[in-house]
């Protein structure tokens, strides 16, 4: 490591930055660098959960006829349906009160992530959550309801990916702040 010669308030702040764990060059903790690398992870997840399940989706519509059901897996069948609501079904018929829902809870969950970007592993949950919201986000713009196709036993509501994202980016983001609540104790 280069010595830092001292040239006035910037280099005194990059030295500071090296001694919590690199300078605003190298991208350590705190730093710019660090924080577009966790915004650009996050979207990352973003992308590849709305490429994965827009896939998944075309797939399913282009093979499977509406009412139709497959077996997958004991248990687990493939279907071709329409979801009006939000997430397995719930608040179907809801069009314009969908929407407003979730803009109201995206920006929440990026404001939340703009000032808790520094967080470990924060933006895992952040980019399953946005894209599995733009996932059906897409499909309600292009067709005017989600494509759902996975079914399970026990009436559960037909589901896809974004959906599985949405849920598995909860259950992550809850783990991670309630982690973070108790080291703070």
């Amino acid at each position: 490591m280069r010595p830092i010669v001292d040239r006035g308030p910037l280099n005194r702040r990059a030295a500071s930055a090296g001694s919590a764990g690199g300078t605003a060059r190298e991208g350590g903790p705190g730093t710019a660098t660090s924080r577009w690398a966790a915004w650009g992870r996050a979207g990352l997840v973003v992308l590849l959960v709305v490429v994965a399940d827009q896939l998944s989706k075309r797939a399913v519509r282009h093979s499977i006829v509406p009412g139709e059901e497959r077996k997958l897996l004991p248990g687990v069948q493939l279907v071709n349906t329409r979801n009006h609501g939000v997430a397995f079904g719930f608040l179907p018929d809801s069009g314009a009160g969908v929407t407003i829902l979730i803009a109201i809870a995206l920006a929440g969950l990026l404001v939340y992530f703009a000032r808790n970007w520094s967080k470990p592993w924060i933006w895992l949950p952040t980019g399953l959550l946005v894209g599995g919201a733009l996932g059906n986000v897409v499909d309600r713009v292009r067709q005017g309801a989600v494509t759902d196709f996975v079914k399970l036993p026990l009436g559960w509501p037909p589901f896809n990916l974004a959906d599985t994202a949405i849920v598995v980016g909860i259950v992550i983001l809850f783990v991670l702040v309630d982690r973070s609540r108790h080291t703070r104790r």
